[in-house]
């Protein structure tokens, strides 16, 4: 049966096959299609009809790592039609194009008062799932979207925006998350490691701000697309000195902000080393539960230059992520290097494993 032909059964006559096909991690490295059931939907929930899921570094990571216990259907980056919706739901209709987030805190705790909401213990709770425990879910056909996911946490996507552009709006808004985190002003230098997807999102974001951004990558093409996505300069770190290059760029001064986004933690002290005294690093790739790193002492007790993580999205970001990715849908869209079906997943991870000279943001088309 064809995309359009579920989708005309569900929005007409409401009618669902009771299977669907997913991907499925089954355990280090493995993530294969099947057939599962699809989900049951309760009060105040919907049911969304995948149409793109993005594929995250942190999908890649987990399947790599077995940081999860399988079975999982993970995907967390979807946009998709609203096909059934439970009783008492009030802001979603049937035939609504949407793009969903899969983590919404509580608005009243401890940490949501100040505005720490990752660190919020609703927030941990992953409220999109296709089956087993919930993670995302978006690799499959449907997903089911809980009552405090489809209460706070879905974004209406305008008619002229593509579902593939739409998955963009939750890395955009975990960027944007860092930008501020990061406290990035007008007129100072930044420096980005890592030119992959997210990279190329922060170097974009940085140089909204005003900000004069320079950036490192030892990809050509990732090398090309950064000047592309708005800095100065990218440099290859295996042939450039990267932090003799910054102060040299700003006469003997190193980057007020360096942000990480590649997941090596020689990069940490390598981000250091390009940030002036008092500058500040932010570590965004570096969510490994496994991950140790070592750097001198000395650069945070002497010279004082701050160390600061960002983790996931933020509800304060959800309306201007949302904007951004309508607005400049076109240039994100330069980021999509691949598409697959779910029955071509497998591949699709094995190459987000390995990336090759032209690959950048993978997307499942369900």
């Amino acid at each position: 049966m064809s995309y359009t032909e579920i989708d005309r059964n569900s929005v007409v006559d409401g009618s669902l096959h009771q299977t669907m096909r997913a991907g499925v991690y089954r355990g280090l490295g493995r993530v294969q299609p099947e057939n599962v059931p699809v989900p049951k939907i309760s009060e105040g929930e919907v049911l969304m009809r995948v149409a793109a899921c993005g594929i995250c570094g942190t999908d890649v990571k987990k399947v790599q790592h077995a940081l999860v216990r399988p079975p999982q259907i993970l995907g967390h980056e979807i946009a998709g039609t609203i096909v059934s919706v439970g009783s008492g739901v009030r802001r979603w209709k049937v035939g609504d194009r949407v793009s969903s987030f899969h983590h919404i805190p509580c608005g009243s705790c401890f940490y949501c008062d100040r505005q720490l909401y990752s660190q919020c213990a609703q927030y941990k709770k992953v409220g999109l799932t296709a089956g087993f425990d919930p993670n995302g879910g978006g690799f499959a056909q449907y997903v089911r979207v809980m009552p405090w996911i489809a209460e706070r946490g879905i974004v209406q996507i305008p008619e002229e925006v593509s579902f593939e552009e739409a998955t963009f709006i939750e890395p955009v808004n975990t960027c944007l998350k860092a930008i501020d985190k990061a406290r990035i002003v007008g007129d100072e230098l930044v420096f980005v490691i890592g030119q992959g997807p997210i990279g190329l999102l922060l170097t974009f974001l940085a140089r909204q701000t005003g900000a004069t951004v320079l950036a490192s990558d030892p990809i050509p093409f990732r090398q090309q697309m950064s000047v592309r996505f708005g800095s100065v300069m990218c440099f290859d770190p295996k042939s450039a000195d990267v932090a003799a290059e910054t102060r040299g760029y700003r006469g003997g001064i190193g980057a007020d902000a360096v942000l990480i986004a590649a997941a090596d933690p020689k990069t940490v002290p390598l981000a250091l080393n390009v940030a002036r005294p008092g500058g500040r690093v932010l570590l965004f790739a570096q969510n490994d539960p496994l991950m140790q790193i070592e750097f001198p002492a000395a650069a945070v007790g002497i010279e004082e230059k701050e160390i600061l993580g960002s983790y996931s999205a933020s509800i304060d970001w959800q309306e201007r992520s949302a904007e951004l990715v309508f607005r400049n849908r076109g240039l994100f869209r330069e980021l999509i290097s691949h598409r697959f079906s779910l029955e071509a997943i497998g591949d699709a991870f094995r190459l987000a494993s390995h990336p090759a000279e032209d690959s950048l943001k993978l997307v499942i088309l369900p």
